[in-house]
């Protein structure tokens, strides 16, 4: 099976690390949400599973998707294209995810060096989106600048964070609490996402 997954290879580390963690916690059941927040020995990984989380949620994509088209229309789009340039995006973090699973970019440079990276690809990218917002009536051409810049924001978010967080639970915590660890990263995200959709229009 880990062949048919992996390819062909010498996988016996791995096999062997699985095998002593199948050890560790035989007979143990899986722990309850409860569980992981009572166990002192998780509570580092549930801090940086937190972190991460929010992290992900407060850099903006969700903003883009939830408000793409007043963005577009914002940014000087005309509305006949702008349902275009929609599905655009998300034709864009289809392919950013395809390319980060496909070429296993996760795997070379590290998940840390792989966040950083990305998130200031993605903070320069912000910073120069409000600089062609601000110029959209100036020139013609500016406004699809703003287009490319959010469609490089898409991108960069797709191969790091989002590429990222999938797997992390997994990788951080043994597994006994990674359904725990699953389930409280689910009602993390989309109770962030759901105060983020309802406040951004009063910040904006």
């Amino acid at each position: 099976a880990v062949k048919q997954l992996w390819g062909d290879g010498d996988h016996m580390a791995e096999i062997n690390d699985m095998m002593a963690e199948q050890e560790a916690i035989h007979g143990e059941k899986a722990k309850s949400v409860c569980d992981l927040f009572h166990d002192k020995t998780v509570r580092w990984q549930l801090i940086t599973l937190f972190l991460v989380s929010s992290c992900t949620q407060l850099i903006g994509v969700n903003v883009v998707y939830f408000y793409a088209y007043n963005v577009f229309i914002e940014a000087g789009i005309p509305p006949a294209q702008t349902h275009y340039v929609s599905l655009g995006v998300g034709i864009t973090e289809i392919l950013s995810t395809v390319l980060c699973v496909s070429g296993s970019s996760a795997e070379f440079p590290g998940r840390k060096t792989l966040l950083w990276k990305s998130y200031t690809v993605m903070a320069l990218d912000l910073g120069l989106l409000t600089v062609t917002l601000s110029l959209q009536d100036s020139f013609s051409w500016v406004p699809y600048c703003s287009v490319a810049l959010i469609f490089i924001f898409i991108m960069s978010f797709g191969i790091g964070p989002a590429g990222v967080l999938c797997p992390f639970p997994t990788e951080i915590f043994i597994q006994s609490y990674r359904p725990a660890a699953y389930v409280f990263n689910g009602a993390t995200n989309w109770i962030q996402l759901f105060i983020l959709g309802l406040l951004f229009p009063f910040i904006v």
